[in-house]
């Protein structure tokens, strides 16, 4: 488990505005983008920035909820997945991709490397960042439902890439998930890892109805030693 880690806020503008950028460990030389869930830069996403912050990363979480309601923060419960839906089913992707280009040009100029960490509308996200910039060290993408339609995608990505999704993921059929296996295949910068076992959002602690212990530590294992491997600190 984390352990607390100061946490500071700034603004990144854009062009129609700008929004609250959460930044743990600021003086590490190493950074991770950390992108969120459908419930905003929540206690989930807080405690998964505190224990990346303290393996030695900088790790800078944007709040991308923003244009519908800022700093909007849901409870892990029914009525908060109902309105997290809502405002998922609200959200310009697009306009998100350019959110985390601005943030991470930020993050550049305060860190010598760069990698991406997201889940599940974050993992859709991450893997659509890897397609538009170039530079990144490592991404992670958890269960991204929006990944097995632009499988195609793959193509523009060069950086090193770690999937993770759930094989009984009931937004994620087993079928879509096996586009992207097959998209992947034979791709030496593409880790893909599918546990069986797993359903959607496993790896989210604070969200009982999700979570499932033994595949979010496998998960976590494998994360922490892509990181290791291809984002080090230091």
């Amino acid at each position: 488990m984390s352990t607390e880690v100061e946490v500071t806020t700034t603004k990144v503008a854009v062009p129609d505005g700008e929004f609250t950028l959460h930044v743990w460990n600021p003086e590490a030389t190493t950074g991770i983008l950390l992108i969120q869930e459908i419930w905003g830069v929540s206690d989930y996403i807080r405690e998964v920035a505190e224990e990346l912050a303290g393996l030695g990363y900088l790790v800078a979480s944007p709040d991308l909820f923003w244009r519908i309601q800022p700093e909007w923060v849901g409870v892990h419960d029914e009525e908060g997945l109902k309105e997290g839906l809502d405002f998922g089913s609200r959200f310009d992707p697009d306009k998100g991709l350019d959110d985390l280009e601005a943030t991470l040009a930020h993050l550049r100029g305060m860190t010598e490397k760069v990698g991406v960490l997201g889940f599940c509308l974050g993992g859709t996200l991450a893997y659509g960042l890897a397609a538009r910039v170039d530079g990144l060290a490592a991404v992670v993408s958890f269960y991204g439902s929006g990944v097995p339609d632009q499988a195609g995608l793959i193509e523009r990505i060069e950086c090193p890439l770690q999937f993770h999704f759930g094989g009984s993921d009931p937004y994620i059929p087993r079928e879509q998930i096996a586009k992207v296996e097959e998209a992947v295949a034979g791709r030496a910068n593409v880790e893909m890892n599918v546990d069986e076992e797993a359903g959607h959002a496993f790896h989210n602690r604070k969200a009982p109805m999700f979570y499932q212990p033994e595949p979010a530590e496998r998960a976590w294992r494998l994360t922490e030693r892509f990181l290791d491997r291809n984002l080090p600190v230091g």
